[in-house]
């Protein structure tokens, strides 16, 4: 015999998109920042490139911690929306991986392009992963 479980409720509510948008702004300075600081090496963009690893690794990171907390509540939720959704969301970026790779493949230098485009795909996968394995050892410890 199965039980339903009760529904989640709803995600369109003013206070969680205003957590949601309030998290993207301070994830995009953020990235914005990284873009000032780190400079184009070898044609990389290295500030999009971190942006997006890092953001990888602490999106696996803060899953991982999260699901290991249990059952989703009203704070977990509103940690994992302003953080996970907002702040990362907002930190990582395809749009600026797309248009970066289209740069390159323009400006002729099609190897650049693939290998930055593997670099960031293959390299995202992995730290998502290294950032799970790391909460799950780190609550395994505790």
């Amino acid at each position: 015999m199965s039980t339903a479980s009760s529904p989640r409720p709803p995600y369109a509510t003013g206070s969680l998109i205003a957590l949601v948008a309030l998290g993207g702004a301070v994830g995009t300075a953020g990235r914005y920042g990284l873009a000032l600081a780190l400079p184009v090496v070898g044609g990389w963009p290295i500030a999009t490139l971190t942006a997006n690893l890092l953001g990888a690794f602490l999106l696996g990171l803060l899953t991982e911690a999260l699901v290991r907390r249990g059952p989703e509540t009203t704070g977990l939720r509103r940690l994992r929306l302003g953080l996970g959704t907002g702040v990362l969301g907002g930190f990582t970026t395809f749009s600026s991986l797309a248009f970066e790779i289209e740069r390159l493949v323009s400006g002729g230098t099609a190897g650049v392009a693939t290998a930055y485009a593997a670099v960031t795909l293959l390299g995202g996968f992995l730290a998502c992963f290294a950032g799970i394995w790391w909460a799950a050892r780190r609550q395994a410890a505790a």
